[in-house]
């Protein structure tokens, strides 16, 4: 797309031990930090969902998954660092087809938690 990387958020979906199925929307060049993602969504563990389970539980295919009209809504969690462009770029529910926008409609339209879900160490992280 020739956009700054870190304008470019991608789509993952864990589950947690207690309160099932989230989703946490990070900067496409960053990991989630799987502790920090356990913790923000009220679990002690959290892991990145079977990629067999990702069609039928969200209705996307890899490379195209967005948390804008899933099967079912799920808590979704805005990595802190998308407040701080005028727009990012989420997937568009297609692989390869992105959609720009405002941090803020994403929030609204997802009724996103803003957090640091991103790793700070290479330990217990997803890419």
């Amino acid at each position: 797309m020739g956009e700054d990387i870190s304008t470019v958020f991608k789509t993952l979906v864990l589950e947690g031990d207690k309160t099932g199925n989230f989703v946490c929307v990070i900067q496409g060049d960053k990991s989630v930090d799987l502790k920090k993602a356990a913790k923000i969504s009220g679990n002690k563990k959290a892991a990145m969902i079977p990629m067999k389970e990702l069609l039928p539980l969200t209705g996307y295919i890899r490379g195209g998954c967005t948390a804008l009209g899933m099967k079912k809504q799920f808590p979704v969690y805005l990595q802190e660092e998308a407040l701080s462009h005028d727009f990012i770029y989420v997937s568009a529910g297609k692989r390869g087809l992105q959609l720009k926008l405002n941090p803020e409609d994403f929030v609204k339209a997802t009724n996103a938690k803003i957090s640091d879900v991103i790793i700070s160490e290479e330990v217990d992280s997803v890419q």
